[in-house]
């Protein structure tokens, strides 16, 4: 693809061996020069066909990718640049109502110009049937897995490309809203490639065309199996003992050796794949992790805090993360570890608060079930806004807190010595969170609420 492959050769790459059906498309009569009568556009677009062997920049049906169906929309970029007309918007629309109707999660795999000039604003407004009829498949709860090729440009990019749950790019693919004709002069050319998308968090993943179906196929897979049964708790990987005191549980928490969440993934899913970006314009890659795994055959969401101050890059793409897990019937898994929320000057300048406040509504408005395991340090708000109220647990080697002892101390005035004090005070150790009601209990301790009381 690297190489600008046809649409059909897209389709083979990528389709499982005899599983394309090529969808029936609408009949649309028009003008030999199309709605405009724009001198030379009907010659133009004979040469197209004859030149590629389609008769529209688009081809669309059904295929299995590494064995799950969906439906293909395939540009042609030799197809008079790939570009939008009526026709094109006529098989989009098309193929988006089939993937309803069948229950069909879909696949763009864009490479466009944009929108077609020679037939002006009705060209341009299928962007808005696009984005429609995107609209109506996420409402019925069917991902959008876009492919963005070389090139992907204006309206293609911020519709079919942008617009998708899960971007994935091929390497080296010019891919921005502004094409290379239209940029300013003096503009760095580096911002419009697939790898400034996804360093910018618009798009999710390079992949290159090699492993695409194998990937595409993977991502597939984990986004058709809904379930409607929570998480367990993954097991506790440190300590099993408890904390004897609150200022204990924070040490443990901090201490360097303590299994960190790539360490819960690792050994609580059998394989996962990443989402990354907030689409804002950010990404918080040491701070957040989140995608979707496969636990005992199912099929998991999770957003994992890394033991960093959480920026608001990170609170916005795990909002992201539950919001999309939740209209695919996703269960989710969380796993807290921040001291806290960021809290630079610039952390301020992106938003935190309001970026904390997204994730706290997108938790609350899931309906799908959420699962949270504290593994480390839970450090306020920036902490409790990842934690699934009624079920959240907590491991040995954790705590939960209002605010770091040291800072609590600070606050109300107290002497440095006073520190382990005031951590016991705040009872911050996991007993204490089952005693008080915070966690329903402790990963890989005899320590539960209601089916076991505390002594």
């Amino acid at each position: 693809m690297a190489d600008r492959l046809s649409a059909r050769e897209v389709v083979a790459l990528l389709a499982d061996p005899g599983t394309f059906s090529e969808l029936s498309y609408p009949s649309r009569e028009s003008a030999p020069d199309g709605p405009l009568g724009w001198p030379g556009y009907g010659a133009a677009h004979a040469r197209a066909a004859e030149r590629t062997g389609e008769r529209e920049s688009v081809i669309c049906g059904t295929a299995c990718v590494g064995g799950t169906r969906a439906v293909l929309v395939v540009f042609e970029f030799g197809f008079l640049g790939g570009s939008l007309g009526e026709r094109t918007g006529d098989r989009l629309e098309a193929a988006y109502a089939h993937a309803r109707v069948h229950r069909l999660p879909v696949v763009p795999l864009v490479a466009t110009g944009g929108s077609r000039m020679q037939e002006g604003m009705l060209a341009l407004t299928q962007l808005q049937r696009v984005a429609c009829e995107s609209a109506l498949t996420r409402r019925a709860g069917l991902a959008q897995v876009a492919v963005v090729r070389d090139p992907t440009t204006g309206g293609g990019w911020a519709t079919l490309g942008a617009g998708a749950d899960i971007v994935l790019a091929l390497p080296g693919a010019q891919v921005g809203f502004a094409g290379s004709r239209v940029r300013p002069a003096d503009a760095d050319p580096a911002a419009y490639t697939a790898e400034a998308q996804v360093a910018a968090g618009a798009a999710d993943a390079l992949v290159r065309p090699e492993e695409l179906r194998e990937t595409l196929g993977r991502w597939l897979r984990l986004l058709t199996r809904p379930s409607t049964a929570p998480v367990p708790p993954p097991p506790a990987l440190g300590r099993a003992d408890l904390p004897a005191t609150g200022r204990d549980a924070v040490r443990r928490a901090r201490a360097p050796g303590r299994p960190r969440a790539a360490a819960y993934l690792d050994a609580f899913l059998t394989s996962r794949v990443s989402i990354s970006g907030d689409r804002c314009g950010g990404t918080d890659p040491d701070g957040m992790l989140c995608g979707f795994g496969e636990h005992e055959g199912r099929t998991v969401a999770y957003a994992a805090q890394t033991g960093a101050a959480t920026r608001p890059a990170g609170y916005r793409t795990a909002a992201r993360l539950i919001r999309l897990a939740d209209r695919l019937g996703i269960p989710v898994l969380t796993l807290v570890d921040t001291p806290g929320a960021a809290n630079d000057a610039e952390a301020e300048r992106q938003g935190a608060g309001a970026a904390i406040a997204d994730l706290f509504t997108a938790v609350a408005e899931a309906r799908t079930p959420l699962t949270t395991l504290v593994i480390g340090e839970g450090g306020s708000g920036g902490a409790l806004a990842l934690a699934a109220p009624g079920n959240t647990w907590a491991t040995p080697d954790s705590y939960f807190s209002v605010i770091a002892p040291e800072l609590a101390a600070a606050i109300l005035k107290r002497p440095a010595e006073e520190v382990e004090g005031t951590a016991d005070r705040l009872r911050v150790r996991p007993r204490d969170l089952v005693e008080l009601g915070v966690v329903r209990g402790v990963a890989g301790a005899a320590v539960r609420t209601e089916e076991q009381p505390v002594d």
